[in-house]
């Protein structure tokens, strides 16, 4: 039918498709690969332009020669697809597969053989919809025999300063293939290595950070030879060059595409070489102190200077060794213009971990090609012990309370006294802290140095720094203030004194020794006003149209606070029923003297007047009938804590209730309309009553009437 042609085309449609825009291609390195035997050897394979699933499956195989049967090495998707003669290896790990994308991988040899040399083989199998493209490459692997020799020759064990050091090594190896050589000189230190020089494989030279700029002044020269012999000479040896020598050597090839290989090397220890220096340092002790807190000076001494070229400087650094259980450290470094002797003013040397040995370092400097200053030398001299009479000052603080913080806005002030042992004359330093309680954070509020200057801490509030005061009260006495404490104040509050001493007026401060005192407590409830409410009426009745007036009255006892510190939120509510529960609001005022009236169904108006700071009016003008029910006062009091800076709610207040009543009278409600009745009753039958008579005489006369004749029945009948 004509669908099933239609869905056969649709179908055909993808081949033509992918035949017509790509091609799979499978690429390996270029070859041929020399590799050394019993070295790691690498070979990546890719494929590309291909169709089907992301992740692709891999094949390698191996042949002698180019028309040679196959040998299946590894697949990616086969674990039984290895030859017998591989499959030790392959379970080994000697020969492994490592997937490094969906579309490549890496045949690993661990150790290859020199049976591995041949051609190997990688391939894919078709996931297209029409094959087209190449599913195998092949590369050439070339395994060749380790024949790298590297041959130093022993250096003298000891040299003098200042002479030259040649280091001899003779890198070989079989020329079967072509491979390059390079060599490589490096000094060990304990159990760091440094590199010195690097020649090769391109002819190049490659020099260590440390030694290049020795290497561009001519201090290390290379002296290539013949029959792989390779000198490398170091000028002016120091003490700073001693260590233990080593030479490698390096074979190297260089494969299509102008990447270099390694592909085997070798490391030789050549031997240790120390030097003799041709100077004597000594250090001796100038003055030497018999206690704590004592000046200390140290002279290093330098002579037998030789070889120091001209311009040249000497570098002076002095290194401390503590006594055991105590950390190195180092007291001094610096440069100067050369003389025979440099002190050490140890007038820091103040505390116990001062003592031990003392080591001067003495360095030489030259000026290199470019101008610049660089070490050339470096000498130590023999470790001198300094050791004194330990008398450790002490620092004792007390805290005393001056002023007690009982209440919110109070203020609080404590004084804290110094006493030392073993400190002459001395400056404070003073840290107010405080925390919340004993295992809370530690807060600094204020310091006073040593000079006296005083800041502030971080745990400040910059809104509240002039209620702080640090001062010092006398020699060995400070007090602190704190102004209208609050609750956030609470706490422990202590004195941190650091003693400091100075050997001479102009010098800087010298830490002796600190101590914290005992600490006190600012610890107080916070007793806020205490608020009544009354309600009251001067009239319960009122007639209709009248205005009706309700007050509410509050009272504040315990501590009252000011007038502009205490503030009423005021709500008057109304039900129709005696203790009915069924409430509708009337007005409020909130506490910053906004009104809003509540829509009620009456015509009568109401308004809320404060007519003082507790008193509040309830005005209903025109009061109808609909206004008759109870009325109570509902107040929310705010006032200004002093504990806290801050406004603080109290607790909400309900007044008892009054019934007002709009009564409704009668007779006075009837009068008016019974006498306007009456009166115009009245005057209507007045009215009424002239209206006739004035009919009656004009209008129902008869003038022509004659006398009734008594005789005559017939007139009596006709009348």
């Amino acid at each position: 039918s004509l669908f099933s042609h239609i869905q056969a085309v649709l179908n055909f449609l993808p081949i033509l498709f992918y035949s017509g825009c790509s091609a799979r291609v499978v690429t390996v390195p270029p070859g041929p690969l020399i590799r050394v035997e019993g070295q790691p050897v690498s070979i990546r394979c890719d494929v590309k332009e291909y169709t089907g699933p992301n992740e692709q499956d891999f094949e390698w195989n191996m042949l002698k020669d180019t028309s040679g049967p196959k040998i299946k090495i590894i697949s990616t998707f086969d674990s039984r697809y290895s030859d017998p003669s591989l499959s030790k290896r392959v379970a080994s790990g000697d020969i492994s597969v490592v997937r490094l994308q969906d579309n490549e991988v890496e045949l690993k040899i661990a150790e290859v053989k020199s049976q591995d040399a041949g051609f190997y083989e990688c391939q894919t199998p078709s996931t297209d919809y029409v094959i087209s493209g190449n599913y195998a490459a092949k590369v050439q692997l070339t395994v060749i025999s380790n024949t790298l020799k590297v041959s130093p020759k022993t250096p003298p064990p000891v040299i003098p300063e200042g002479s030259d050091l040649t280091l001899s090594c003779n890198v070989t190896r079989e020329l079967v293939h072509p491979t390059y050589l390079s060599v490589t000189w490096s000094v060990k230190k304990g159990t760091a290595s440094e590199e010195i020089l690097t020649f090769g494989p391109q002819g190049d030279v490659v020099t260590g950070p440390r030694f290049a700029r020795r290497y561009a002044d001519g201090g290390i020269r290379l002296v290539p030879g013949r029959n792989g012999l390779f000198e490398l000479v170091i000028s002016r040896m120091t003490t700073s060059d001693e260590g233990n020598y080593e030479c490698n050597g390096t074979e190297w090839t260089h494969e299509s595409g102008g990447q270099w290989i390694k592909i085997v090397e070798s490391t030789k220890e050549m031997g240790t070489v120390a030097v003799t220096p041709t100077s004597k340092r000594t250090v001796s002790l100038s003055l030497n102190p018999q206690t704590t807190a004592e000046p200390t000076e140290l002279a290093c001494r330098v002579t037998n200077i030789t070889n120091l070229p001209p311009g040249g400087r000497l570098g002076i650094s002095w290194e401390h060794t503590s006594l055991p259980g105590m950390f190195d450290s180092t007291l001094l470094q610096r440069s100067f213009s050369y003389r025979i002797t440099r002190f050490l003013n140890c007038s820091d040397l103040r505390q116990e971990i001062d003592m031990g040995q003392y080591v001067c370092s003495v360095s030489a400097w030259s000026v290199n090609s470019q101008g610049d200053m660089v070490k050339s030398t470096e000498y130590k001299s023999s470790p001198l012990t300094v050791r004194w009479d330990a008398k450790r000052p002490t620092v004792n603080v007390v805290a005393k309370r001056i002023r007690e913080a009982s209440v919110g806005g109070s203020t609080f002030e404590m004084s804290c006294s110094v006493s030392t042992t073993n400190i002459g004359e001395a400056g404070y330093s003073v840290l107010i802290q405080s925390q919340d309680s004993l295992e809370s954070t530690v807060r600094t509020i204020m310091t006073l140095s040593p000079d006296n200057v005083v800041q502030h801490g971080g745990a400040t509030d910059p809104n509240r720094r002039d209620n702080l005061v640090l001062t010092k009260s006398g020699p060995a006495e400070f007090r602190f203030r704190l102004a209208g404490v609050q609750l956030s104040d609470r706490g422990y509050y202590w004195c941190d004194i650091t003693a400091w001493t100075k050997q001479q007026p102009g010098q800087a401060w010298t830490k002796a020794s600190s101590s914290e005192s005992n600490k006190l407590q600012i610890n107080f409830q916070e007793n806020g006003p205490s608020f009544s409410i009354a309600i009251h009426s001067d009239d319960s009745s009122v007639y209709p149209w009248e205005t009706a007036k309700m007050k509410c009255s509050l009272s504040v006892s315990g501590s009252s606070p000011k007038t502009d510190e205490v503030a009423y939120e005021v709500k008057w509510f109304f039900t129709r029923l005696r203790g009915g529960h069924t409430l509708t609001q009337v007005a409020n005022v909130d506490r910053f003297g906004v009104v809003r009236k509540i829509n009620r169904n009456s015509s009568s108006d109401v308004t809320i007047e404060r007519s003082d700071t507790h008193t509040y009016l309830l005005n209903i003008f025109g009061t109808q009938d609909s206004d008759s029910g109870e009325y109570y006062c509902v107040v929310t009091p705010w006032y200004l804590s002093a504990s806290t800076g801050a406004w603080t709610e109290a607790g909400e207040l309900t007044s008892s209730r009054i019934f007002l009543t709009v009564k409704f009278a009668v007779w006075d409600s009837l009068k008016l309309p019974l006498l306007y009745g009456a009166s115009a009753s009245l005057g209507v039958g007045l009215f009424s009553l002239v209206l006739g008579l004035v009919c009656a005489q004009c209008c129902c006369r008869n003038t022509a009437h004659l006398p009734r004749s008594r005789n005559k029945l017939m007139d009596l009948e006709m009348d």
